[in-house]
This record gives C-alpha cells, sequence and structure tokens, in this order.
C-alpha cells in the first residue's frame, strides 16, 4: 500500500505523481451506453430557426425555476423554502467560489474551521445548525469530496432548505446545495473576462457558445478558467487554479435530446491554517502562566496577516467528471430523463497550524509559539444513473402533475495515512512567523482507510390539482443501501496492524407532505412536513460538540452491532410566497421546525461503542423572510433574513455536559440572527451602479476542551460596492469593492478556538467583460 510522494518546495512548485483520473477513463464506457431515444427530426419537423433560446444570464434577478424534474411547479406554488442564485448576482458581485455565492443565503457560510488539518482546503457549509458539506450536488447528482468548488461553469446555484431527504436520499437534516451547469444554446455567442485586483488577483474566464450548422439541433460550449491570486490580508496564502468544461447538446428543439459534458479542474494551491486567537475579544490565556503573560496575551493580539504554515505546504486536488443526460419527450407534457455520471476528485494535502505557545522569556519579543502539520491523502469516485419520468394527467377529475423515477449509485471513498512532512523545527516567533521551513518526504505509512456504498432509490411525487385555490403535494423515497468499509491501522513496535472490517445495510423511508392553499393567482400559503432517514454515523457533528464524524476505535464486532439505528429529521414548515410586479418579484416568509433524533454523543472516555450511545437529540426552529427579483426594470434586488434558536440533548456530551462554550446546550456555529442585501440600479444605458451589506449575528463555539479560546463570534456587517460601465456594444468594465469599509472580523473559528480565519480585508478588483 505505501507509495512515495515526490514533495517539492512550494517555492519552486508542488508535484504529485498520480495515475489518470476514473473519469477519463471511463468516458468510453459511458459513451456506449443504451441511448434508445435518439435525437432525430421527421420530415414535419418545424424549421429550428424558428426555435428561439435565451441565455438566462439575460433575466436578471427574475426569480428562477429549480432545475430538478423532481419539482414540477413554480416556486410560488412549491412547498419548501428555497433560494435560486442567478449567474447575473454571481457576475456582479465577481464571485468566483460556492462559498462566495451563498453568501446570498442568510446564515449559510463557513463558519466553521473544522478540526485539525483540514483548514481552508474544502467547502465546509453549515445551514440551519448542521454541516451541509456533504450535501452538495452538481445536476441534482451528489457530488463527492472535501474540495473548494469553483463556479466558472455554474448557471445558477440553488439552495434548498429543510426536506431534501425525499428528493436526493442522503443528506443534511439542514438541506442541500444544487449546482446547475452551462449548457449549450442554439446560438452563437462568446464571451471573455479579465480580472485583477488586491492580493495579486488575477482571473481569466471565456464561455463559447456555437450552434453547429451541418448537425440539426447541435450545439457546442466551451467554458474556461484560470487564476492566480492569493487572499486579501493573509500573508503566503496562493490559490492556483485552472478549469474546462466542454459539452455538446444534439436534438435540441426536437423531441429527443442528448447532452455530454465533461468537467476537468485542477488546483495547486498553498493553504491557510489560521491565526492564534491570542488578544481576540474573549480570550482568556491559560492560567498555568504568569499573571503579567497572561495580562500580556489577553490585550495583545498578532497581526492577523500573520502566516503560521510553511512554503512547502500545498493542496493539489483534481477533479474529473463526465455526465450523459438524455431526455425524450414522449408527448405533452410527459418526459423521460436519463443521466449517468462518472466523477473523482483526488486531494493530497499537507497543512500547518499555530498550536500553543512555547516560550515566554522576559522580553514578549522573542515569545515562542508552535506549529502543528497534518496531511491527507484522498480519492472519491461515483459512478450514477439516474432515470426520470415527469408527466401530467387527469383522474378521477383531478389534475396530477407526477414525477417518479430510480437511481442506482456507486460511492467510493479512499484516504491514505500519510508518514513524513516533518519540520527541521516546529517553533517560530509567535509575532513574526518564519514561513520559510523545509520539511521531509512525505509518504504513505500503510494505513488507510476504504468505504464503499451501494444504493438502489426508487421514488415518486404527486401534486394534485384540487380545485384553483387547493393542491396537495407528496414524495415517498426508498433507498437501500449496501455500506462496506475496512481499514487498517499502521503497525507500532510490537503492535501489528489492526484491520477493521464493517458491514451494514438498511432500506430506509423518506416522504414529504404539504398542503398549499391560493388566495389570489399570484399567492400562496403553504404547510409541509417531512421525515427524512440517513444511513446510521453519516450526519458530521456526530459527537454532539458540532464537530466531525464519530471515528469508532474498537473491534469489529462492537461496530457492526452497535449504532444500527437510523438518524432521523422531523422538519415542520409553514409559510407564504408573492409574485408581484407581474412575476417579476418574488417575497416570501416562513417559520420552521427542524427536529434530529439518534444522534450519536460520546463523553471524553473515547469514541468507542461503550463510550457512545444514540441518544442525541437536535432542534433548530425559526423564521425566514426573502425578496428576490426587480422591483422596477432599473432596479433589481435580493435579500434575506433569518431568525434562528437552537437546541441539543444528550446524555453524553464532551467537557462538562454542555454543548457550546458558553455553557449553554445551544448548537455552536449557528448565527442567531442573519441578514444579506444585494441590489444594483441602471443609472444609464451604460452604467449599472450596486452594492450590498451581510450581517452575521454572534454564533457559539463548541465545548471541546479548549477553555482560553473565546466563547463566542462576534457579530460583523461587512459591506461591498460595484459599478460597471458599457465603454461599447462588446466591452464593458466592472469595478468591485469588497468589505468596503475595511471591517476586521473573524469569518470562522476552529472548534477548539485556538485559532481562526480574519475576514478577508478590504479589496479591489477591476474587470474586462467581453461580449460577442
Amino acid at each position: 500500500m505505501a507509495k512515495n510522494l515526490h514533495i517539492k518546495s512550494r517555492k519552486h512548485a508542488s508535484s504529485v505523481q498520480r495515475a489518470p483520473a476514473a473519469g477519463v477513463v471511463a468516458a468510453a464506457a459511458i459513451a456506449t451506453f443504451g441511448l434508445s431515444a435518439q435525437a432525430q427530426t421527421s420530415a414535419d419537423t418545424p424549421a429550428l430557426k424558428e426555435v428561439r433560446v435565451q441565455s438566462t444570464q439575460d433575466s436578471g434577478y427574475t426569480p428562477g425555476t429549480p432545475s430538478s424534474p423532481k419539482f414540477t411547479q413554480p416556486q410560488v406554488n412549491t412547498t419548501q423554502t428555497m433560494s435560486i442564485i442567478r449567474s447575473e448576482v454571481l457576475k456582479e458581485q465577481g464571485a468566483t467560489t460556492l462559498t462566495e455565492a451563498l453568501r446570498n443565503v442568510p446564515g449559510v457560510g463557513t463558519f466553521n474551521i473544522g478540526e485539525n488539518g483540514r483548514m481552508n482546503t474544502g467547502d465546509s457549509v453549515s445551514m440551519r445548525g448542521f454541516d451541509t458539506s456533504d450535501s452538495i450536488f452538481v445536476d441534482s447528482v451528489r457530488d463527492l469530496g472535501g474540495i473548494s468548488r469553483d463556479i466558472f461553469n455554474t448557471e445558477q446555484v440553488e439552495v434548498f432548505k429543510g426536506p431534501a431527504g425525499t428528493d436526493n436520499g442522503r443528506t443534511s437534516a439542514s438541506g442541500s446545495i444544487n449546482l446547475v451547469t452551462k449548457q449549450p444554446r442554439l446560438e452563437d455567442s462568446f464571451s471573455a473576462s479579465v480580472g485583477a485586483g488586491s492580493a495579486k488577483y488575477k482571473r481569466t474566464t471565456a464561455d463559447w457558445n456555437k450552434q453547429l450548422t451541418g448537425l440539426p439541433g447541435a450545439a457546442f460550449r466551451l467554458n474556461v478558467m484560470g487564476e492566480d491570486s492569493g487572499t486579501p490580508g493573509r500573508d503566503v496564502v496562493e490559490n492556483k487554479k485552472w478549469g474546462i468544461a466542454p459539452s455538446l447538446a444534439l436534438g435540441l428543439g426536437t423531441d429527443s435530446r442528448i447532452f455530454l459534458n465533461y468537467l476537468h479542474v485542477k488546483q495547486n494551491n498553498l493553504p491557510d491554517g489560521g491565526v492564534p486567537v491570542i488578544g481576540l475579544p474573549g480570550y482568556n490565556a491559560a492560567s498555568t502562566l504568569s499573571p503579567a503573560v497572561r495580562q500580556y496575551l489577553n490585550t495583545h493580539r498578532v497581526n492577523s496577516s500573520n502566516f503560521y504554515g510553511s512554503v512547502s505546504d500545498f493542496d493539489d486536488t483534481t477533479v474529473d467528471m463526465f455526465t450523459v443526460k438524455v431526455e425524450r419527450d414522449l408527448s405533452a407534457g410527459t418526459t423521460l430523463q436519463n443521466i449517468t455520471r462518472v466523477g473523482r476528485t483526488e486531494q493530497l494535502f499537507t497543512a500547518t497550524r499555530p498550536n500553543a505557545i512555547t516560550s515566554t522569556a522576559a522580553d514578549p519579543a522573542n515569545w515562542m509559539i508552535s506549529r502543528g502539520s497534518n496531511s491527507a491523502d484522498t480519492s472519491n469516485k461515483i459512478i450514477t444513473n439516474q432515470t426520470n419520468l415527469t408527466t401530467k394527467l387527469t383522474a378521477a377529475g383531478l389534475e396530477h402533475s407526477i414525477s417518479a423515477g430510480v437511481e442506482l449509485t456507486r460511492e467510493e471513498a479512499e484516504a491514505h495515512t500519510l508518514a513524513g512532512g516533518d519540520y527541521a523545527s516546529t517553533t517560530t516567533n509567535l509575532w513574526n512567523p518564519n514561513p520559510h521551513v523545509s520539511r521531509t518526504a512525505l509518504t504513505r505509512n500503510g494505513g488507510y482507510s476504504e468505504r464503499k456504498i451501494d444504493t438502489i432509490s426508487l421514488y415518486g411525487f404527486d401534486t394534485i390539482k384540487l380545485n384553483e385555490q387547493w393542491a396537495i403535494n407528496g414524495g415517498l423515497r426508498a433507498d437501500h443501501y449496501k455500506l462496506h468499509s475496512t481499514s487498517q491501522t499502521v503497525a507500532s513496535g510490537t503492535t501489528p496492524a489492526t484491520l477493521i472490517d464493517v458491514k451494514n445495510s438498511d432500506t430506509l423511508w423518506n416522504w414529504k407532505l404539504g398542503v398549499l392553499f391560493k388566495p389570489a393567482t399570484n399567492g400562496s400559503i403553504y404547510a409541509n412536513y417531512a421525515l427524512q432517514q440517513q444511513p446510521p454515523g453519516t450526519v458530521t457533528g456526530g459527537d454532539g460538540a458540532g464537530g466531525g464524524v464519530v471515528t469508532i476505535t474498537t473491534s469489529a464486532s462492537d461496530i457492526n452491532s452497535f449504532f444500527r439505528a437510523p438518524q432521523k429529521t422531523k422538519t415542520f414548515e409553514v409559510g407564504t410566497k408573492w409574485e408581484l410586479a407581474e412575476k417579476r418579484l418574488l417575497l416570501t416568509g416562513a417559520v420552521f421546525h427542524t427536529e434530529l433524533n439518534n444522534q450519536i454523543s460520546c463523553d471524553y472516555l473515547g469514541n468507542t461503542a461503550s463510550n457512545c450511545v444514540q441518544d442525541g437529540k437536535k432542534t433548530v426552529k425559526g423564521l425566514e423572510l426573502g425578496a428576490v427579483g426587480q422591483i422596477t426594470n432599473n432596479w433589481q434586488v435580493t435579500t434575506g433574513l433569518t431568525l434562528q434558536r437552537t437546541h441539543t440533548d444528550a446524555s453524553r456530551q464532551r467537557g462538562t455536559g454542555t454543548i457550546s462554550a458558553d455553557g449553554s446546550n445551544d448548537l455552536p456555529f449557528t448565527p442567531r440572527t442573519a441578514f444579506t442585501l444585494w441590489s444594483s440600479y441602471k443609472v444609464t444605458p451604460a452604467l449599472t451602479i450596486g452594492g450590498g451589506g451581510r450581517y452575521m449575528g454572534s454564533m457559539k463555539k463548541s465545548n471541546d476542551g479548549n477553555v482560553t479560546g473565546p466563547a463566542t463570534i462576534g457579530a460583523y456587517w461587512v459591506f461591498d460596492a460595484m459599478a460597471t460601465y458599457q465603454v461599447s456594444k462588446n466591452v464593458s468594465l466592472k469595478f468591485n469593492v469588497n468589505n468596503l469599509f475595511d471591517k476586521d472580523y473573524v469569518a470562522s473559528i476552529n472548534r477548539g478556538g485556538n485559532r481562526y480565519f480574519p475576514g478577508a480585508e478590504r479589496s479591489y478588483r477591476l474587470t474586462a467583460n467581453f461580449d460577442f
């Protein structure tokens, strides 16, 4: 199992020898899958020139429609809270990552760094009190891997809050996130952007769409991206990536359509390990230090730009994703769709974090701090086939909108433990850290874990229109899964390596039921109840402390007889939605109550079967308000407000029996109040100005044994501004100022509370956009 990984200094570059990605290797096999509904046009088919396809990029903030065929109704008639972030909003804001896009949804973000070495190497998204990192989808297919996602090939981002288990199976208790990719259109167009800005920001993108005249209904689209940048306000940190996404469509404008999509993204970053929390409000230096030292540390912050890692740190990620989608209109109102995807994500990283103070000499300028290093070598693979039928029919005098299907999925995850990577010196100056330290070679040491999940899913949804005012909708899903997990410990001295083999299988039922009342044609009032189940141990935050998945360190027999009960989430929501301004503006409001049962809770004696029980319960309830769309032809807005209250019950909890570091059982990393606003106004045909702000209420840190760090993350406001000028028909300039008032704030903090990520300082970006 051992494998040598040749690591070069980041100063010169970093390279790792890898096998070809599975997504590329499997492309030929996928291309041969049975496409029974082939693209064709008959003699009486209308000329394609009569078919007009309008780019959603020209639709502004107009409320979007969910892309999944499982949603048969428009937003106003859907009994669930959802936010659809359109490409125009993302373009105005200059958003380039999923994390940046999610700033448009209140209460959603990366508030928890995570533990150990995960650092900033992935989208650690929290929503409604729960980790949502494992509930991210691309075109309604699960996207695996703890990576940071770029949105250069994304048309819109869809956030579904609440009951998502019936739609997608295994998801977070809080909902799911879906990225909709750009698809070919029947038009010729070319757009590109070139941007530069603070922190050595450089980014270039291109989007080329070509209608293939020699083939009826065919079009080709190519999106590319390249970026080389730092992080505003942070030393040394680097973000280098490039991506390419070709796609081909056949049969556009006909009854049979085929879409072939490929995505390849390569990232070579220098990760950020964070900044010590020393001197932050609420920091309380260890009592073992002298009173004078404690006083000094409590009142003196380290520079938030300090980098405590090494220039030889790296985060290398490769993503390959190949997708085939076939659609066939069987009749008016009836469509059959099949999606096949093969994807693979590989990540190899080693990162350094600040730890504890090791030396307090007479002169504070000479105080030292230790550093720790963490590494990971992971691979995630997925192969799935989804078949969905949507139809509308009348039965017993009632109108039905039906969506039903089957999904076959195999997910594989592999992780190898690594040895080496040690520094010649692990300590550095507290106030002026030295990043120029080298490390030893990094190799696999024989320890590993492998997990394979095979799932067969059957589902069905039906919306029944009782009359012009009343409708009911429901959904039922059955997921039969087989889990096989193996892991091997590393031999140490006379202790041999131990192999643990775990198998588990079950059938889980998820369902939801909603009632809709329409007091007017442009509005609705609804109630929805949903139950979703997940395989035991799959929910992050499983230790009852808001942290990572519980790792059971005991015999295979104990594992196989323990934690077998599925984790259940119940969600109840009552809300209202209204379309105004000729359906260009959507207003929403909802109250919700979510309860997760059978949560795993453990005490400090260890994450073993004898020290953990499945009696945990988490409750989140709150209010959400939103508005998105066009107030006038020239004025657009997207805004939202959320108020949340949380609580956790468990018999075995970390530390003193509380969940949060402030002594309460409130869920950590969950803002009680969050608000977001972005708006733009076209002053003249050539000039558009815009801007907005976001408010994040105070959040509590988990109780993880660290009593020196702050117990809460302070509330903050951040404001951004934008101006766009149309220089000519084909050229425009856009100027963005982020964190307009240079607010100093804590963006996220780790569970232990000894390091944090400072919010990005004020930064500037100038982008030239070209459209032809």
